[in-house]
């Protein structure tokens, strides 16, 4: 090879051609440096006849500079980069540098220095030193890392290293992980999970594609069956990825994985510190690493054997990426594992209805365990009519709800309230002159965190603290909180029952690992009476002593016209349902809501899932919406409003006349104004027939755009806002 075809990661020039030098081996897939006038690119060599380009002449071929000394992209991860790439819409580059995961990791191992408090404890120290000092217990990173922990400065942290406050420790970036044992604790399975477990044991030691839907209820040991899979394709030496779709679930995980395989796996997410992604990254491609546990990203990193692909929780919408590469880990994880020729299980208590589409139509195939585990018993639903059983003045619990919480109490049991809204209230405005408090960034309101003393915004950021009067009027203490959040349960819970110990739990109060893990081992040993959360608590916890979840509004999900409302609010109340009677105690659930005669509800109360489900998709069917048709979404933004719109009408203008496609808009996005960018929306309809994808690349690549206007395509949409 004299000549070689780079995937640039630069955002102009995707394709370049170099000249490879005398002595220099590369490959399809090899990671080279290659200089592109002054400065030095990255990129990785593909097939020409896979990658199109301008073809230049052999004269004006500038050299490659290096091969890095990592292994070439695998031919199954460069066919699952274009695959994406064409079905997303989205550049290629932009899903090949999904791969490369950790830059750092490129240039091969050695050491890095990290800090760590050394102990000395002196006599007078600053506050900002104080403050890192307390922050910095049990934390060992690199100063920039520890500073972005401590919220203090770079320069007060080597102040700290000169006074002998902070050590400096040695780190091997490329020391060995500890191996799981696939035998180390074997568990006794049930018939129905031991037949699970062998079929899955089967598709591993087949190495061949097999897409499996394991849609097993809540508490049925689906961990346990996939467990099995990961056992033999271990003893085999084989790779696995398990991707869970929050990092909330991972510490709940961990546990069960160390006690099965005696050692953790290899995570990998965006908390990760730079030398731990690095170090990762390595073991990932060197094959070292033999399970891996991630976030959806972990899906395009270059694994070296790898046999099994696990999507937990498969139905879950975090699985959907909603900026940048807009792609859906579970749909792509299904790819990869064709591409590797390896087994795919999705599993879920609760599958998307795509999924059971797919599994009615015989492209999954469908295990299921329809009990739980050790004759434990699924709760009692009961819904409570909050028309006819209304809270008193001022409170959002029901009477009837509030004696379940007294009772069990008394009795020594645990009770869980779910409410998907965060904070205290979604809404604070003025009683005086009716002034609301909006974000300046945002079409959205500023939500009131009583525990931080703050007003935020959950969709950029902005915060402020609140103020002692309005900023309109002037008046002073005249604001008033509109609506519930967990926060102000949870000040209701503590009226009702004050002697009740309380956990708030949310992605505000348990934003680390580290404190995950202190919730779940309180919960655990019985140091929480009443739990009050969003979904963060709806799945992955197995707490016995847990026999009463209160669902505060179930009608929340199904506002705003989405078109998965009602799917995802059953599969939330499913879920958070499924946490109550997980031991031997048996459990109760009490959904509030104003619409007891909505489908969802009905069905959640008769526990009729497959009832709900057929309806659902005969919805679907008329509609033409997924999985019977496709959905497109074309997202206009830019700082300018005017700007926006008039290139939204361009778009919209130049639309093509097809008879399998419906195209609708543009029109204002529901969120219109979103991080300081105005957004116009137009969604495309298409039937299975259309060949949606050259539809809009032919259509939007026509087009010419002012430089400040962002055009986004958005396959497959799951948010509407």
């Amino acid at each position: 090879m004299n000549r070689a075809r780079l995937l640039v990661f630069n955002p102009v020039l995707h394709v370049l051609d170099y000249r490879v030098p005398q002595g220099m081996a590369v490959e399809p897939g090899s990671i080279v440096l290659a200089p592109l006038g002054p400065r030095q690119v990255l990129g990785i060599v593909w097939e020409p006849d896979r990658l199109p380009g301008d073809e230049v002449p052999e004269g004006k071929l500038r050299p490659l500079l290096e091969v890095l000394p990592v292994p070439p992209l695998s031919a199954p991860l460069r066919r699952l980069i274009e695959w994406c790439a064409d079905y997303y819409v989205a550049p290629m580059n932009a899903v090949a540098r999904m791969a490369l995961g950790s830059m750092a990791a490129l240039r091969g191992g050695g050491t890095t220095t990290e800090y760590r408090l050394s102990g000395l404890e002196p006599k007078r120290l600053t506050p900002q030193r104080a403050a890192a000092m307390d922050a910095l217990h049990g934390e060992q990173a690199s100063i920039r890392e520890l500073a972005e922990i401590a919220s203090v400065s770079d320069g007060v942290l080597r102040g700290m290293v000169s006074a002998g406050l902070l050590e400096p420790v040695t780190v091997d970036l490329d020391r060995p992980y500890p191996r799981a044992r696939p035998d180390f604790a074997v568990p006794d399975l049930s018939e129905d999970q031991r037949a699970a477990a062998d079929t899955f044991v089967a598709a591993v030691e087949a190495h061949e594609f097999a897409p499996f839907l394991l849609d097993g209820v809540t508490g049925s040991g689906k961990t346990e069956c996939y467990f099995e899979a990961m056992a033999q394709a271990l003893r085999l030496g084989r790779q696995v990825l398990v991707l869970l779709p929050e990092i909330a679930l991972t510490q709940n995980f961990l546990r069960r994985f160390e006690a099965r395989f005696g050692t953790p796996p290899v995570l990998w997410h965006s908390s990760l510190k730079a030398s731990e992604r690095r170090r990762a990254w390595r073991a990932i491609v060197s094959g070292e690493a033999q399970v891996v546990v991630g976030a959806r990203s972990a899906l395009f990193l270059p694994y070296a054997r790898l046999g099994l692909i696990v999507v937990d929780e498969a139905h879950e919408v975090s699985f959907k990426q909603d900026d940048g590469v807009r792609y859906n880990a579970r749909d792509v994880a299904v790819i990869r594992a064709r591409f590797e020729k390896v087994p795919v299980i999705l599993a879920s208590a609760t599958p998307a209805l795509e999924s059971l589409q797919l599994a009615e139509a015989g492209v999954y195939r469908k295990i299921d365990l329809a009990a739980r585990y050790g004759g434990a018993e699924l709760p009692a639903v009961s819904i409570l009519d909050l028309t006819k059983e209304p809270p008193e003045r001022g409170r959002w619990l029901s009477p009837r709800l509030v004696a379940e919480l007294k009772d069990r109490l008394a009795r020594g049991e645990q009770s869980l309230l779910f409410l998907n809204r965060r904070g205290y209230a979604p809404l604070t405005l003025c009683r005086h002159c009716g002034y609301r408090f909006q974000c300046p960034n945002c079409s959205a309101w500023l939500v009131e965190h009583r525990l931080s003393r703050r007003l935020a915004c959950h969709h950029c950021g902005h915060e402020t603290p609140v103020p002692d009067e309005c900023p309109e009027c002037h008046t002073g203490d005249c604001l008033v909180a509109c609506g519930p959040g967990v926060e102000r349960i949870a000040d209701e819970v503590a009226e009702i029952l004050p002697e009740a110990r309380l956990a708030v739990v949310t992605s505000d109060t348990l934003n680390s690992p580290e404190k995950i893990g202190a919730f779940v081992a309180a919960a655990e040993q019985k140091l929480i009476d009443v739990i009050i959360g969003t979904q963060l608590v709806t799945k992955g916890y197995h707490f016995p002593e847990l026999t009463l979840v209160g669902v505060v509004d179930a009608d929340l999900g199904l506002e705003g016209g989405d078109l998965r409302a009602a799917e995802r609010t059953y599969q939330q109340v499913a879920q958070v349902a499924g946490r109550a009677g997980r031991g031997e105690k048996p459990g109760e659930v009490l959904i509030q809501t104003r619409h007891p005669e909505a489908a969802v509800i009905a069905a959640l109360a008769a526990g009729d899932r497959d009832a709900f489900y057929a309806a659902e998709a005969e919805a679907r069917r008329d509609a033409g919406a997924p999985p019977f048709g496709r959905w497109a979404a074309i997202i206009v933004s830019s700082e300018d409003e005017a700007e926006a719109r008039d290139a939204a009408r361009m778009i919209g203008g130049a639309r093509p006349d097809l008879p399998d496609v419906m195209i609708l808009g543009p029109a204002p996005a529901p969120l219109s104004l979103l991080r300081g960018r105005y957004r116009y929306r137009l969604l495309v309809n298409a039937r299975r027939s259309a060949k949606l994808q050259d539809v809009i690349r032919e259509w939007l690549g026509a087009l010419q755009f002012p430089q400040g206007v962002r055009v986004g395509v958005d396959i497959d949409p799951y948010s509407f806002v």
